[in-house]
C-alpha cells in the first residue's frame, strides 16, 4: 500500500469516525425528544384529568341545580295552562 493510499485511507476512516460520532449525537438527540414530548403530553392530559377530578363535584351540584330550576319552571308553566283552562271552564 502506497502512503498516498494509507493517507486515503486513514482520512475516510476519520471521517466515517466523525459521521459516526455525529450520528450517536442525533439519535440520542432524538430519543430524547421523544421522551420530552410524551412526558408533555402524559402532563397535558394527566392535568386536564385532574381538572376534571377537582371539578366534578360542581359541575354535578350547578347540572342538578338546572335541573331543579327546569322541573320548577316546567311545573310553573303547567300549572299556569291548568289554572287558564279552569278558568276558562268556569266562565263556560
Amino acid at each position: 500500500m502506497t502512503p498516498e493510499e494509507r493517507e486515503l485511507l486513514q482520512r475516510s476512516v476519520d471521517l466515517a469516525e466523525e459521521n459516526n460520532g455525529m450520528l450517536r449525537t442525533i439519535r440520542r438527540s432524538m430519543r430524547i425528544a421523544r421522551i420530552m414530548s410524551i412526558l408533555y403530553w402524559v402532563v397535558i392530559i394527566g392535568s386536564a384529568i385532574g381538572a376534571y377530578y377537582f371539578i366534578q363535584p360542581y359541575l354535578e351540584f350547578m347540572t342538578g341545580a338546572y335541573g331543579d330550576a327546569k322541573d320548577s319552571v316546567g311545573g310553573g308553566i303547567n300549572s299556569i295552562n291548568e289554572l287558564m283552562e279552569m278558568l276558562k271552564n268556569l266562565g263556560q
